[in-house]
């Protein structure tokens, strides 16, 4: 496994999907099998690409920026920084499997929404 390969791969392929070509993203970086645990998107590669088809459409002035990516053995970790309409913010970590052909093949995710107020002063991210 090459984690600097997959590394740039992970980031490219979910920076691809949200700003609103899954798709293309798909074609680029999936393997034949997409096993998705987030249970707001249904399983397999049709799923992922009708997910973030319809979240581009209803919120096409999200954006989202890579924090943090960590890589060891096959998975790949992404910490996010998402804004969505309304200035929602929410940080996320994404896990991506890849396959021994270095294709995405599974995903998992933590969302928690940044709240207006906070305890401390330390950033989620």
């Amino acid at each position: 496994m090459n984690l600097a390969e997959n590394k740039k791969k992970a980031i490219a392929f979910y920076k691809m999907a949200y700003e609103g070509n899954p798709r293309e993203a798909v074609q680029k970086y999936l393997g034949n099998q997409y096993i998705q645990h987030n249970p707001d998107v249904a399983d397999g590669i049709e799923g992922f690409v009708s997910y973030f088809e319809r979240m581009q459409k209803e919120y096409p002035d999200k954006s989202i920026e890579f924090v943090r990516c960590i890589a060891e053995g096959n998975l790949v970790s992404l910490h996010t920084h998402q804004t969505w309409p309304g200035n929602d913010e929410y940080v996320t970590m994404d896990f991506f499997r890849f396959d021994a052909q270095g294709k995405i093949c599974e995903h998992w995710d933590a969302i928690q929404q940044i709240p207006r107020k906070s305890a401390n002063t330390n950033k989620m991210y």
